[in-house]
């Protein structure tokens, strides 16, 4: 069974993250294989997602004093 929660409502109960261990009422849950719940907070699931499509070898040359042509 899939319980469905409308983001836009603020009725959600208070939950505690998993990551890092505040009370958010923005956050979503994560249900593992073994059926063990994981409670993760819109800013943890950003800040694990910052910078997910950049390729592994990007950096900024014009750090290193190359300028770009």
């Amino acid at each position: 069974m899939i319980d469905t929660i409308d983001p836009k409502t603020i009725d959600k109960p208070v939950a505690r993250c998993s990551e890092c261990d505040r009370e958010v009422t923005h956050y979503n849950t994560f249900i593992s294989s073994t059926n063990a719940r994981s409670v993760i907070c819109w800013q943890c699931l950003a800040r694990e997602e910052k910078g997910f499509n950049a390729k592994r070898d990007y950096s900024r040359h014009g750090r290193r004093g190359v300028i770009p042509r």
